[in-house]
């Protein structure tokens, strides 16, 4: 559904995305991961032609060019930065932005009252958007986005600066929409939210997919070892006999075994106080890959 082969693009002498390709099936949710500046918001922007790449190749449903009219009605966008118009009221928006793809009449009519009750926004359908709160604005910028029904929905942060309640519902909205069989392109730089939604996810940064994959298979990859931390009861006779590292009363072990390790040490007669495993998930594998250094872009 989603083609991009070797996309580059520069702004004056920063190399923004150096070689990105992506093959995403239709159906599919796709997460973009990655700090910030990492070149998600400027891949984005190619794939749904707002910006041209300096070199490579777009392709939405085996058509080429993004900025073509007829390319462009297949895809929804739903920028970082809100593209609502403030003064216009719920309605007035989605009717402006669905005008802008042919609709009219009462399939028009249709869609606004959809993506309003898609959006829980019913109830202010004729409140002005500068009256909503920043969830609210989200809200209806997703609605925006899919007013013309687009089988590809391409979404950039979509929960940047929302309350947890207004965020769970835009993942629930997101959810029903793939259940619907939409194409989702998904940036973010929030762990939870690309293992939440995406069925496979790019790690991306300094403009270069690092690795892209199934959740689980980026884990299993790119995770790291398990970490044991334990609080002993008291000081073992055997301490020579442990494995990792031993200070005072706190034992840590690195394992690709913590169970085995937990029960080597039961078996050696340690009691523990405290015992915690630290998994690897999706964090240790953004870390990893993209290392640990504070990011105050």
């Amino acid at each position: 559904m989603v083609s991009a082969h070797e996309l580059k693009k520069s702004y004056g002498d920063f190399l923004a995305v150096d070689g990105v390709s992506l093959d995403i099936a239709p159906g599919e949710t796709l997460g973009l991961l990655g700090p910030n500046g990492a070149g998600k918001t400027t891949t984005i922007n190619m794939l749904v032609g707002i910006l041209r790449p300096d070199s490579g190749t777009i392709a939405i449903d085996g058509v080429d060019d993004p900025t073509r009219s007829d390319v462009r009605k297949k895809l929804g966008n739903a920028p970082q930065s809100l593209a609502l118009y403030d003064d216009l009221t719920a309605v007035e928006n989605l009717a402006f932005f669905g005008r802008l793809y042919g609709l009219g009449g009462n399939h028009l009519s249709e869609r606004i009252d959809y993506c309003l009750d898609l959006a829980g926004l019913t109830d202010r359908r004729n409140d002005r958007a500068k009256t909503f709160s920043g969830g609210m604005q989200r809200r209806l910028n997703l609605a925006c986005a899919i007013v013309h029904d687009p089988p590809v929905l391409l979404l950039d942060e979509p929960t940047v600066g929302v309350d947890p309640q207004s965020r769970n519902l835009i993942f629930e909205r997101i959810e029903r929409i793939k259940s619907a069989g939409k194409t989702v392109v998904y940036t973010t730089h929030y762990m939870e939210e690309a293992q939440r939604l995406c069925d496979r996810v790019a790690i991306i940064d300094h403009g270069q997919i690092l690795a892209l994959d199934s959740v689980d298979a980026l884990i299993r990859d790119h995770g790291g070892e398990s970490v044991i931390h334990a609080e002993l009861s008291e000081p073992p006779a055997n301490a020579d006999e442990l494995p990792g590292e031993l200070d005072g009363l706190t034992l840590r072990i690195q394992t690709s075994r913590p169970l085995e390790e937990i029960s080597r040490l039961a078996g050696l007669g340690i009691r523990f106080q405290q015992l915690r495993v630290d998994q690897a998930d999706l964090e240790s594998v953004f870390l990893n890959l993209t290392g640990r250094s504070l990011r105050d872009e």
